[in-house]
């Protein structure tokens, strides 16, 4: 599943992220697989997303999301 596809509020651990312009700026940014990550926010038409990762807030756009993939913790939203 992609990070682009997670619902508001969903639980999900980084576990890889595809070869893009953008890998090394994620990785940077904290992105790394084994990362827990949950989506809190979306802007209007849905570009960029916020996410709770760790201990902070990140804010990416869907372009840049898009490449990384996870795995759903929480089942209650896996539908």
């Amino acid at each position: 599943m992609r990070l682009t596809e997670l619902p508001i509020g969903s639980i999900a651990r980084i576990s890889s992220i595809e070869d893009s312009p953008y890998k090394e700026k994620l990785k940077e940014m904290g992105c790394i697989p084994g990362v827990l990550v949950k989506p809190i926010m979306k802007a209007p038409f849905g570009d960029p997303i916020a996410f709770e990762l760790e201990e902070y807030t990140l804010s990416m756009r869907k372009n840049e999301a898009y490449s990384i993939q996870v795995n759903l913790l929480n089942p209650l939203f896996n539908s």
